[in-house]
């Protein structure tokens, strides 16, 4: 029977994979590959052709609930390589059993904004960061499934480099 992905049990964020982060919610960048538009002979209008590996700038937000002292060190203007944590629950279609899926994504960050949030009586705060996210690696149950590495020439979806032979052509 196949087995449904169901919903994030909960996570946790680390810095360099040891430090804690607290409480946080985390958006996940978009990952976009670059296009261009094609138009010319032998060619019925136009289509955007996207430049296998290559993405467009990505960006990573993470939200506290207060002004932390996690989120004053994430507005150091320097790489933070972020370790997010994943308990995501899976369902046996066939027999209900419930299980649990690790899930694990590595980020190389650096800040851009920090939302310093509101100040209310007996309310979050609602700090936030922007972060610009120069590498992506995600892991599924120990298995690296995406490398997103746009300074090292890496895009490897599902154990494929798509960028390999661009390496190669270059010398690299």
């Amino acid at each position: 029977m196949s087995k449904i992905d169901t919903l994030v049990v909960n996570f946790a964020a680390y810095e360099d994979a040891t430090e804690f982060l607290g409480m946080t919610e985390a958006t996940l960048p978009d990952v976009e590959y670059m296009s261009e538009t094609l138009s010319g002979s032998g060619i019925a209008g136009e289509i955007d052709e996207i430049i296998a590996g290559y993405t467009s700038a990505m960006t990573t937000t993470l939200n506290f609930r207060t002004y932390t002292k996690a989120a004053v060190k994430l507005l150091e203007p320097r790489i933070h390589n972020i370790d997010l944590r994943v308990a995501q629950q899976q369902t046996d279609s066939g027999t209900g059993d419930v299980g649990i899926v690790a899930v694990r994504h590595v980020l190389k960050v650096k800040p851009k904004k920090t939302a310093m949030g509101k100040l209310s009586a007996a309310s979050e705060a609602d700090v936030s960061g922007d972060y610009s996210t120069a590498y992506l690696a995600t892991y599924i149950n120990n298995e690296k499934v995406t490398e997103i590495d746009p300074l090292n020439n890496k895009c490897v979806i599902n154990g494929k480099d798509y960028l390999a032979d661009v390496r190669k052509a270059l010398g690299k």
